[in-house]
């Protein structure tokens, strides 16, 4: 499916859109040619595309036209793509319905909740919308509570696919009722009072069975607070073992996993909260669709596109990405969404607005993948189409502000650099990518891509790269 898309977006592109440019100027300044010699990185390796915006022609273009991986990079485009085709206003909706009468409070029948995509429906949100629900009048169901995830096609449940680490958030896949990133806080905090290790979930799903192993050793925090281990039992299952050595000197610890299935955990923090709230659920969990006769009780809305895409850019969120990509699909090419509709409606947006980009390769919209692949030239090309747009400003409000904030917060930190550079960065192993506006000290504005795929990009050779190429084009 990946190899036919890239040849129909490749034919597509090359037949609708003229190139970038016409010629590529490749000599490299001084600096970026004195950082390859030191961190031993061939030229070849790097892909620079620099543009004032307006300007006819680059300032500099070096292996532009190669296609690479860009790790968290790609997530200009699926943002890009989602704000023009979408706007900035679109909000996702998740409904409440009930299959019965409301009499005295209990509802005779089933309570149906439907997903519709919401990126960010965190445990503080979700917890608003039980307690909004319960606003309306039902205290108790009788029947079952059913989840319709109908909204997305399913995205299977291997989250160890791309490196054998399911428990990690950053591979949580999409679901159309994704609740709090289907992850729980691990809070490990000692009671030398009690001789024990405390520990606690938030949210804790009704569901999830916690195995408490964990013993506590009186002294000092030695070696850091000592091991302690909190294992989910594989991307599907219901348990959570925290097990392992806790000093009674160390101070409290938090960790973030990733447990269940996307279904499983939303049914058990909402029962969670439901419960606690008050309300009492008489059945459990099924999956199906809302039926024709159901009754709407309440319908939740999400941040607006243009918050949730700062949150995409500045925190790198891949799983957000990723749902940005299927709601493309579902809005505008129907339901249930699919990656590969996501794939080919971007391509037609870039095709419309001439934005040539031969080898593109998108699997999933976050950059979190093996086989993504754009060039410098065609990322830059997004990125000067975005400025022409009527939602420039909330795009460029997006992306991680230099010395301020989101992944960058920590870079760019020379004088007079702090908030003029607004750039999305991309680390993968031998990946390291940059892309955004620069602002330079003379008042003129740049786009900027910098790309490094090379062994051990991302272990400091990337950042040098792109820190020599961005003070050269802040300069100008």
């Amino acid at each position: 499916m990946v190899l036919r898309f890239r040849l129909l977006a490749s034919l597509v592109l090359l037949a609708c859109a003229a190139p970038l440019t016409a010629r590529e100027a490749t000599s490299l300044p001084p600096e970026v040619e004195r950082v390859l010699a030191e961190r031993r990185v061939p030229a070849s390796a790097l892909s620079v595309y620099v543009r004032e915006v307006g300007a006819a022609a680059p300032l500099l273009s070096h292996n532009a036209s190669v296609s690479r991986s860009p790790a968290s990079t790609m997530k200009v485009l699926t943002t890009y793509a989602a704000l023009e085709l979408l706007g900035p206003a679109h909000t996702w909706r998740t409904r409440a319905w009930a299959t019965g009468p409301v009499r005295s409070k209990v509802l005779d029948g089933n309570l149906v909740l439907e997903g519709g995509g919401d990126p960010f429906m965190t445990a503080d949100r979700w917890w608003g919308f039980v307690n909004n629900l319960r606003q309306t009048g039902v205290e108790r169901v009788s029947g079952e509570l059913v989840i319709d995830n109908s909204y997305f096609a399913s995205q299977g449940d291997d989250r160890a696919i791309f490196d054998n680490r399911p428990y990690r958030a950053y591979n949580v896949l999409p679901d159309a009722l994704m609740v709090n990133f289907q992850t729980v806080n691990v809070s490990i905090a000692p009671d030398p009072a009690a001789g024990v290790a405390r520990v606690r979930l938030y949210p804790w799903p009704s569901n999830l069975v916690v195995d408490q192993e964990l013993r506590l050793d009186r002294g000092a925090c030695r070696g850091g607070r000592g091991v302690v281990i909190a294992s989910p039992e594989g991307p599907t299952g219901r348990r959570l073992s925290v097990a392992g050595h806790y000093h009674s000197g160390c101070a409290p610890l938090t960790v973030t996993r990733a447990v269940m299935r996307a279904p499983e955990f939303a049914y058990g923090t909402f029962r969670t909260f439901w419960e606690q709230s008050g309300g009492a659920l008489g059945g459990g969990l099924r999956m199906g669709i809302v039926p024709s006769d159901a009754r709407l009780l309440y319908t939740h809305d999400s941040l607006t596109l243009a918050e949730v895409i700062r949150l995409v850019n500045k925190f790198s969120s891949n799983v957000m990405a990723r749902h940005l990509l299927l709601t493309i699909a579902a809005e505008k090419a129907g339901r249930p969404a699919t990656t590969a509709a996501g794939q080919r409606v971007v391509a037609e947006l870039l095709a419309a607005r001439g934005i040539a980009i031969p080898g593109l390769v998108i699997e999933n919209g976050s950059g979190l993948s093996r086989i993504e692949r754009i060039s410098a030239g065609g990322l830059a090309g997004v990125l000067l189409d975005a400025t022409r747009s009527p939602y420039s400003a909330e795009f460029q409000a997006s992306l991680p502000l230099a010395a301020v904030d989101g992944t960058l917060r920590r870079r760019f930190r020379t004088a007079g650099m702090e908030g003029r550079i607004r750039m999305k960065t991309g680390n993968l192993q031998d990946v390291s990518s940059l892309a955004g506006y620069v602002y330079a000290a003379s008042g003129r504005n740049f786009v900027a891509v910098i790309m490094v795929n090379y062994p051990g990009a991302e272990l400091g050779a990337g950042e040098a790269l792109q820190a020599a190429v961005v003070n050269w084009v802040f300069g100008r």
